[in-house]
């Protein structure tokens, strides 16, 4: 970098062009300019504070807040707190350590490791606190694998220090609940407290991360540890972390595709050939049509029917269509949803106030989903749909079906779907497993799909948004 004064060195910079790349790889877009221009602005933070320099390099390289979870994790790998080349086991740990995480000695007594952890917490001694944080995976957060080379897991060492007990004992020790203080004092103490056990759970998933780099390679780490960003995440493995983040998410993805759904259908304004209008116009022209006659095109907006499987693993993943599809009800004329396991009920209703999670919550309270055993029955609910709401579909009809395909062996109710797609505008099938998945075990997802407009794979949120994009 010719000109930029105070060099910060070709290691750091070598390792700031890596981070972008490492960006890119993972579906953050960014560019190589933004990491020429995150590499110019190192000499202008202060290298040694690490806060300080993960926030100038997230306010170049990202475009988006959901991006944030992994910048902040490739960030760790990148850019380590940690002394030495984390790229390098020899100098991962200290001098006659042992790089797989044993440090050479015995492994720490749950109870004793706690109660140090408890005295460094109370007295923000944070150095000493990520030698504790060191401690704790190396004693309690191995896994030794199938081919003899450990994993370490953040979870295990989080488990056995049990963050519960020490927020109870910390709060007991600094005094919470005692009458000298008053309720504001208490939850300033309450924060500040929560503030440390999470620099602590920081700090132990940041060591997990550094001897897996140590361990396993840097290329490797990155596949195994890296979370995806949001619109990559799989829908049908949601945890409740994401599944949280994504229902805070509907509103604003909602408002965005239907902005582009509008500019959508007020594209090309010509509608069918109008002979008449063509024929009297050429009369100017010796009877020759050199300039057709279009009627006037009138869009109009589709009806939505929504048909879910809510069963078991697919549930997150219908929970966010659910969600999606009635935020986005401005765009369709009507939005009508139906929810079924093994029994199938309108939820319609549930949606109307607008607090789209509280309704996701009340349908499997309210709605009468399960008739038998509780597992899917996708024959039996197609045909309770029919036999209710076939008449309510019409050619301006557009039905949505949700679900796996894995009908647990029972029979499959495809004249419903033949039916249907005599009756519908349109009748598609999202399917959340992979297709190489489709026709394994007992799912017959080739037989529906054989009587639907299309069966599409849909695993994330973009996917889901070129779906909707293209049914409206």
């Amino acid at each position: 970098m010719n000109g930029m004064p105070d060099d910060p060195g070709e290691a750091l910079v070598d390792r700031v062009l890596a981070l972008g790349a490492s960006l890119r790889s993972a579906g953050i877009g960014a560019t190589q300019a933004e990491a020429v221009d995150a590499v110019r602005a190192l000499p202008h933070v202060e290298l040694l504070d690490r806060t300080v320099l993960r926030e100038a390099l997230a306010a170049v390289l990202l475009t988006a807040g959901h991006q944030r979870p992994t910048f902040d994790d490739l960030f760790d790998l990148h850019l380590p707190a940690r002394p030495g080349d984390p790229f390098d086991p020899r100098h991962a740990d200290p001098p006659g350590a042992d790089p797989s995480g044993d440090d050479g000695r015995d492994a720490d007594d749950p109870a004793t490791l706690a109660a140090e952890v408890i005295e460094r917490l109370l007295d923000g001694d944070d150095v000493e606190l990520r030698r504790l944080a060191r401690r704790a995976v190396a004693s309690f957060g191995r896994l030794d694998g199938h081919d003899g080379r450990p994993t370490f897991l953040a979870h295990r060492a989080l488990r056995a220090l049990d963050l519960g007990g020490l927020l109870e004992e910390l709060l007991r020790r600094r005094g919470v609940g005692s009458r000298a203080m008053t309720p504001l004092e208490e939850r300033l103490v309450r924060e500040e407290v929560e503030e440390r056990l999470a620099r602590l759970r920081e700090e132990i998933e940041a060591e997990v991360r550094r001897r897996a780099v140590a361990e396993r390679g840097l290329d490797a780490s990155l596949r195994r540890l890296v979370r995806p960003p949001l619109e990559e995440l799989d829908l049908f493995l949601a945890g409740r972390d994401e599944q949280a983040e994504l229902a805070r998410r509907v509103r604003p993805l909602a408002r965005r595709m239907a902005a582009r759904l509008a500019v959508k259908r007020r594209r090309g304004r010509d509608g069918r050939l109008d002979v008449r209008r063509t024929v009297r116009h050429a009369m100017s022209t010796g009877g020759v049509p050199l300039d057709p006659e279009f009627r006037a095109r009138h869009p109009q907006r589709p009806e939505l029917m929504v048909v879910c499987d809510v069963s078991g693993s697919v549930a997150a993943f219908a929970r966010f269509t659910l969600m999606l599809a009635h935020a986005l009800h401005e765009q369709f004329s009507r939005v009508r949803s139906f929810a079924f396991i093994d029994d199938l009920d309108e939820v319609t209703h549930l949606f109307a106030g607008g607090d789209l999670e509280r309704a996701v919550a009340r349908m499997h309270v309210e709605a009468s989903l399960v008739w038998y055993d509780g597992h899917s029955d996708y024959g039996r609910a197609l045909e309770r749909f029919h036999a209710r709401f076939a008449r309510e579909v019409t050619p301006r009809t557009t039905v949505l079906l949700l679900g796996d395909a894995r009908n647990n062996y029972r029979q499959p109710g495809t004249w419903v779907l033949e039916d249907l797609v005599h009756r519908a505008r349109r009748v598609h099938w999202l399917n959340p497993e992979p297709r190489g998945q489709w026709d394994t075990g007992d799912s017959i997802a080739s037989r529906y799909a054989a009587h639907v407009t299309s069966m599409t794979e849909v695993r994330n949120v973009r996917q889901l948004v070129d779906f909707v994009e293209s049914v409206a």
